[in-house]
């Protein structure tokens, strides 16, 4: 949680105490609010819901204690810290049976006011990225979500069923855009490990002197900027999986750390001497080739054997031309709804140029290009004219524009009568509509902008 935007009520009848506490949090880059009693506190808390309430118990009107259970019954999440007299340190250990996070005594250290804030809101961080977790796992990802026609797919998808079941380490391998995470996601999520953590780490986005303490975590002085004890990915994935992306791409010591962590099943924090059990399944991904790099010694080649224990490749958007239609109707679905455009499909000319490009970029292309198709479309229907134009000359980024392939000329023959009859309809509707082409756009169903296209294409007048 950012401390610049974490909010804070303090409550005290003794205004010396809210002032100080006000400009202490105050100067820390709290937003602070402050009541002077328990009614004030759960009116204030109804309203504002700040991240973190300090309160006295003894105050009057109502007590902390009487404040704190109602501001439990406005949110069981609430995170309370009490402020207490001595002689009231056993009413505040009920306290916190009855749900407050933690106490201090006054007269009391702003120091350590301060280290107990902090943690709580640590605490309260690691709550909503459990609750976030949770709401991922009640989603059930299942194999369902991975829209294909395509045999070879199916066929990956028969291996991932199977390999899910075990707990085998998986390596999966293919390139960009082809899915990789969501193979990583599918083995999870039909596992006997489903009800745990699925965590995930891109190995190439992390610097590499930060992914040995993003892997396992460090305690607190473990380096410059270590001012807290902090729990890496394995601790994270406990009970669950642990996907590593990019893995060829991890350093040769990280590589020797990896290896033992997978052959002893434990590991020790940065800074650490206390071996922590590793209770985690894991799966890796890369779009290069491990078994290259372990002949050019880049990469360890028991670490190689460790992690190819079982391998699934992805399969490439032009090996699976049968999901190229698919795949792009699905996404013109998802994008014309979060646009707010209202687009019905594809013109045949588009689905040509989809058909025919070779999709270098995989599924990851595919779907920036229809995102690009939509926002450009004005509604109606997708034209050719609204894909990028690489894709729309059946060209890869970079290649020549001018070079152009002679269709077959059976299908050239078709596209003329079906252009024929399109130009005489189009004709006929402006006749009808007086020449009044909003009038003929709406009645033929397409945008303006599609209907001057179409009457330059015709040479309509």
């Amino acid at each position: 949680m950012n401390r610049s935007t974490s909010t804070a009520l303090v409550v005290d009848d003794d205004e010396a105490i809210r002032q100080m506490l006000m400009a202490v949090l105050t100067k820390a880059g709290y937003v602070v609010t402050t009541a002077r009693d328990g009614m004030e506190a759960v009116a204030a808390f109804s309203t504002q819901r700040p991240d973190i309430v300090l309160m006295d118990i003894r105050m009057p009107n109502m007590t902390g204690l009487q404040a704190l259970a109602e501001i439990r019954r406005i949110d069981r999440a609430a995170t309370v810290i009490l402020m207490t007299a001595y002689a009231e340190v056993g009413t505040a250990v009920q306290a916190i049976k009855d749900g407050a996070f933690d106490y201090i005594i006054k007269p009391f250290d702003i120091e350590e006011v301060m280290l107990l804030i902090g943690r709580s809101l640590q605490m309260r961080t690691m709550r909503d990225d459990i609750a976030a977790l949770q709401r991922e796992l009640s989603a059930s990802y299942r194999m369902d979500r991975i829209l294909t026609n395509s045999p070879k797919m199916l066929s990956l998808l028969q291996m991932v069923a199977k390999v899910a079941r075990s707990n085998a380490t998986v390596l999966v391998t293919g390139e960009s855009g082809t899915g990789k995470e969501m193979i990583a996601s599918a083995i999870h999520y039909n596992s006997t490990r489903s009800n745990g953590p699925f965590v995930k780490i891109n190995c190439a986005a992390v610097p590499e002197g930060l992914l040995e303490s993003e892997f396992f975590g460090h305690e607190k002085g473990a380096f410059s900027g270590a001012v807290s004890r902090r729990s890496g990915r394995f601790e994270q994935a406990d009970g669950g999986t642990l996907f590593l992306d990019e893995i060829g791409d991890i350093s040769a010591s990280l590589q020797v750390k990896l290896l033992r962590v997978l052959q002893e099943r434990e590991f020790e924090r940065v800074g650490g001497d206390k071996l922590i059990p590793a209770d985690v399944r894991i799966v890796v991904a890369t779009n290069r080739n491990l078994e290259e790099m372990v002949r050019q010694n880049l990469f360890r080649q028991d670490l190689y054997f460790r992690l190819n224990v079982v391998t699934l490749r992805t399969v490439p958007l032009r090996e699976r031309p049968e999901d190229v239609r698919l795949l792009s109707s699905h996404f013109l679905q998802r994008f014309a709804s979060e646009n707010h455009i209202d687009v019905d499909g594809f013109d045949q000319n588009a689905v040509e140029c989809l058909m025919r490009y070779s999709w270098p970029g995989n599924v990851r292309e595919l779907s920036n290009a229809v995102e690009r198709a939509v926002v450009m479309s004005t509604g109606g229907l997708v034209f050719a004219e609204d894909l990028p134009e690489n894709i729309r000359c059946g060209l890869e980024e970079g290649s020549d524009l001018t070079v152009t392939t002679e269709p077959d000329d059976r299908d050239k023959a078709l596209r003329d009568l079906i252009s024929d009859y399109e130009a005489r309809v189009i004709a006929d509707a402006l006749t009808r509509n007086g020449g009044n082409r909003v009038k003929t756009a709406r009645q033929l169903g397409i945008s303006r902008r599609s209907l001057l296209y179409k009457l330059q294409e015709y040479e309509l007048t």
